[in-house]
């Protein structure tokens, strides 16, 4: 439940406003979180069951694409 919750609140952080409305993405709390879900995969590591470990894998996988994606996406907008 730890990984999900910390998945989910990452995805938020790093979720677009709809049509340039509400908060920008908060990339920095988003890369805090997907940091300290690398920091638990590292202290857990051969302590996981086979769905946990890929639980973790796969949501640290997602998160670090979109946050990526996102910094792209940014990046973007600025020059043009």
């Amino acid at each position: 439940m730890l990984v999900i919750s910390l998945g989910m609140q990452a995805q938020m952080e790093l979720m677009a406003p709809q049509a340039d409305e509400g908060p920008p993405p908060n990339l920095d709390i988003a890369r805090h979180t997907i940091d300290l879900l690398n920091i638990l995969k590292d202290k857990t590591k051969g302590n996981l069951t086979f769905e946990e470990s890929r639980l973790m894998d796969n949501t640290l996988t997602e998160l670090r694409f979109r946050y990526v994606q996102r910094i792209n996406e940014i990046n973007e907008k600025a020059k043009g």
